[in-house]
């Protein structure tokens, strides 16, 4: 085992595990902090996740999603029993960072993970891309087909090139309205 530097300061870093073992990382980890009194040198342990719209069965359903699949955030005081207690917990393939030794998050890096796990307004998710063929599901253009131009993720709308009078008119739709052909 690399020897670690002994008391430095609190930092956060990534850790690496089994991508969709995260939650049970984290859950591993914060019994193995507990069961062995670490809880002096590690302090929390996140796997960032932010809030995403889907549709699933023609309904809205905000779901979490992993925002980094496969690594989880722990913040902790390197030493050469934290680093261990990190590195043996079951499904962690290790620090990131160069060879053995963890090299801890940057200040901006972490500012922009959290505020982008603390957005209370969830992420729309569309499985849509300009220039993809769509058949329009609801309201008064109901089953014209139509191309996708514009997606605007944040609103949850996309605009259709839809074909009528011999012209490409443009139609903004809730992401909900459209299905791919």
């Amino acid at each position: 085992m690399a020897k670690q530097q002994t008391g430095g300061e609190r930092q956060w870093y990534a850790i690496h595990t089994y991508s969709g073992y995260e939650n049970a990382v984290a859950r591993n980890l914060k019994q193995r902090i507990e069961s062995l009194g670490m809880q002096d040198r590690i302090f929390d342990v996140v796997v960032p996740t932010e809030k995403k719209i889907r549709v699933k069965g023609g309904k809205r359903v905000t779901e979490e999603e992993r925002v980094y699949p496969g690594y989880v955030l722990v913040e902790m005081i390197v030493t050469d029993d934290s680093w261990y207690v990190v590195r043996n917990t079951p499904r962690v393939t290790g620090f990131v960072g160069s060879g053995t030794q963890p090299v801890p998050l940057r200040q901006d890096e972490l500012d922009a993970l959290m505020n982008r796990m603390q957005d209370d307004a969830p992420k729309h998710h569309m499985d849509l891309s300009p220039e993809d063929m769509v058949i329009i599901t609801d309201g008064p253009f109901k089953e014209l087909e139509g191309k996708v131009g514009e997606i605007d993720e944040e609103r949850g709308k996309v605009k259709v090139l839809v074909s009528m009078f011999g012209r490409e008119t443009p139609v903004e739709l809730d992401f909900l309205q459209v299905k791919k052909v």
